[in-house]
């Protein structure tokens, strides 16, 4: 330690101690730090390195089932809400060409809708999709609260965009 530390490191232990005590506590760090530098710490044993490199191996390939269940599992749920998507696509397509050659003079929005509050349970075909973006909804949560890092973010997120996307369609016609 040099003489401008010495002095610095003196200061401080003044505004704690007495000027005596301050000088005695420099003596005392001083002497610990030669003590240190002449009794450098021992180097592991190579062994002891060995056996902590094998330990670790062990567990992670203790753990490496669990991640390949999780992978198939978020797999699953991705394949099921494209299903749901592509289902609602095909539902709407198909609806389009039954009533492409056809004219119609009723109402947009059918008599029951009107005379209820609750829409969602009124039209039949509102509820299925509600229920199916519950589904998907219900299944995006059971991710997030299943996993809290890795590729398992990326999939949830993939998922609640998916989600976001499906709402958007339908909501937009």
């Amino acid at each position: 330690m040099n003489g401008q530390n010495q002095e610095n490191l003196k200061e401080l232990f003044e505004q704690f101690l007495a000027p005596e005590q301050a000088a005695i506590a420099v003596e005392d760090m001083l002497k610990a730090e030669q003590i240190l530098r002449e009794n450098p710490a021992p180097e592991p044993d190579e062994l002891l390195i060995a056996d902590i490199k094998w330990q670790i191996e062990e567990a992670l390939a203790a753990r490496k089932p669990a991640w390949n269940f999780r992978s198939i599992a978020y797999r699953v749920a991705v394949a099921a809400a494209i299903i749901v998507v592509a289902a609602i696509g095909t539902r709407f397509l198909l609806k389009g060409r039954e009533d492409a050659g056809k004219t119609v003079y009723a109402s947009i929005i059918p008599r029951a809708i009107w005379d209820t509050d609750d829409i969602t349970t009124a039209d039949a075909e509102l509820a299925t999709l509600t229920a199916e973006i519950q589904q998907v909804e219900d299944e995006v949560l059971t991710l997030e609260l299943g996993e809290r890092h890795g590729n398992g973010e990326r999939a949830v997120a993939e998922l609640e965009m998916q989600l976001i996307a499906i709402n958007s369609n339908f909501w937009e016609g």
